[in-house]
């Protein structure tokens, strides 16, 4: 009886995901993307364009640039062209980097401790990734700076607490006082973690993406706490400026009463030199 069995059927091999790096750079404290729009431009808020083969570029008003897909090569180019205009340059330079795994199987979701899946790496995927990293290197730069005014404030207000006065010189609160509220000039409202982005208006099915993105990188809770780390810097501030203020009244009032003093003392002084000259 001949065999009639189906024949065995070859299995393809599954294409390997293709691996990208994402890195988000903090340069500065802003970065003048005036006339820097070009023909390959695929956004103008924030300024993004191809670089490259297959390269992308975000640039963030303040202060980062999100590069995917970039050799080594063009990305030393790009960031040698960018440097003239970032303003306030740090000496240390903030990064972010994630990897992201491109498949047609894939769909939109950040397994835990692995990286980025998604099915493809359209324009307007690399918009809402760069989004979140971009957010995420910039809490981590505000993150720092409000915890240096905390580690300054700390040791200042336990003394106020134990002595139930302020320590050190009225110079000394003046300039407390002055890092408080350079901090809080540096947060607040440069970066709005809150605000989505704007490509989501025309992609509304990259919202999961999204929300996954802000999940991993608990973009809402570290704001949230940065922000009451902030009100309670200000709160600080307030409170050394009534202290100042105290002092400053008390001194008026001890001045004033001095000058009392010494009249009273001068006017009995003269009544007696009237006295001793009858």
């Amino acid at each position: 009886m001949p065999d009639i069995s189906p024949a065995p059927v070859a299995l393809t091999p599954r294409a390997q995901p293709q691996r990208l790096t994402a890195r988000a750079l903090l340069l500065g404290e802003r970065i003048d993307a005036g006339d820097l729009e070009r023909p390959d431009m695929i956004s103008a808020n924030p300024l993004a364009f191809h670089v490259g083969s297959s390269g992308f570029v975000a640039i963030y008003r303040y202060g980062v640039a999100v590069l995917v897909g970039l050799t080594p090569l063009e990305e030393e180019d790009f960031l040698a062209k960018i440097k003239v205009r970032v303003v306030g340059k740090r000496e240390r330079i903030d990064d972010e980097t994630a990897a992201i795994s491109i498949a047609p199987e894939f769909e939109d979701k950040i397994p835990p401790g692995g990286p980025i899946q998604a099915k493809d790496l359209s324009e307007e995927r690399f918009l809402v990734v760069a989004d979140a990293l971009a957010k995420s290197v910039s809490l981590t730069r505000d993150e720092r700076e409000v915890n240096v005014v905390f580690d300054i404030i700390e040791p200042f207000a336990a003394q106020l607490a134990e002595h139930g006065r302020p320590p050190g010189k009225r110079r000394a609160m003046l300039k407390l006082i002055g890092q408080a509220l350079l901090a809080q000039h540096r947060v607040s409202g440069r970066v709005a973690v809150e605000e989505k982005p704007d490509v989501l208006w025309d992609r509304p099915d990259l919202e999961r993406l999204y929300a996954r993105l802000e999940d991993e990188y608990e973009l809402k809770e570290r704001a949230g706490t940065l922000k009451r780390k902030l009100d309670v810097i200000v709160e600080t501030a307030h409170a050394l400026t009534d202290i100042i203020d105290a002092d400053r009244g008390v001194r008026l009032e001890a001045t004033i009463v001095a000058l009392i003093i010494a009249e009273i003392v001068l006017t009995l002084w003269q009544m007696f030199g009237l006295h001793l000259a009858r």
